[in-house]
């Protein structure tokens, strides 16, 4: 008699065996461990998965990117990078106020504001939040808007507009300086949409 052996079925690439309950946790937790030694520019997806023992691919399958995966890991209150590509695609003539508006708008939001202030506090006063802050937003954010102008210093200008728009957000809800906290969205963005419109294209 001849026994036929049901072969099991194959498991799809990137997802969980059984028994992997905690392989997010243990992602999570390697994430955190590779970013701290090798910042956000030398991290990678591979070696991530390589710490927490898992195939690269079910770290892509938790988290998609590595900026998800780094937005989770330090709990990033919102994702400019996710926005920029509405914002860049807008009208020219007015992008400055819409970088400002975006970012005041969302601040604005209790949630957001609570965690935003955390984070810029621990990137100004820790030495290993500030170079993997620093790495995310000029390789996810500055470089990107860089592309866009397609100018020779699209860098330097990014980075002029990133100091502008993080004085603001230190200023008005870190420091609370009183005239700047107390200030409405609409009147911030129209005093300083038009210096963070120079910086871009003049």
């Amino acid at each position: 008699m001849v026994e036929y052996v049901v072969p099991a079925p194959k498991r799809r690439r990137g997802r969980p065996r059984a028994g992997e309950s905690d392989a997010r946790e243990r992602i999570m937790a390697a994430a955190i461990e590779e970013f701290g030694e090798a910042g956000y520019d030398g991290a990678t997806m591979r070696a991530i998965a390589s710490r927490a023992g898992v195939d690269p691919a079910l770290v892509h399958h938790y988290f998609g990117t590595k900026a998800d995966l780094f937005g989770e890991a330090i709990h990033a209150p919102l994702r400019p990078d996710l926005a920029l590509p509405e914002i860049l695609a807008g009208p020219r003539d007015d992008m400055g106020e819409r970088i400002v508006r975006y970012l005041l708008e969302t601040w604005e939001q209790p949630d957001v504001r609570r965690r935003g202030v955390v984070l810029l506090r621990a990137a100004i006063g820790n030495r290993l939040t500030t170079p993997l802050l620093a790495g995310f937003l000029s390789r996810e954010l500055l470089s990107r808007i860089a592309r866009a102008l397609e100018v020779e210093d699209g860098e330097l200008r990014a980075s002029l507009v990133a100091s502008q728009v993080a004085g603001i957000l230190i200023a008005r809800y870190v420091l609370r300086l009183p005239a700047l906290a107390e200030a409405s969205v609409d009147e911030i963005v129209a005093r300083v949409g038009p210096t963070v419109q120079r910086y871009l294209y003049d």
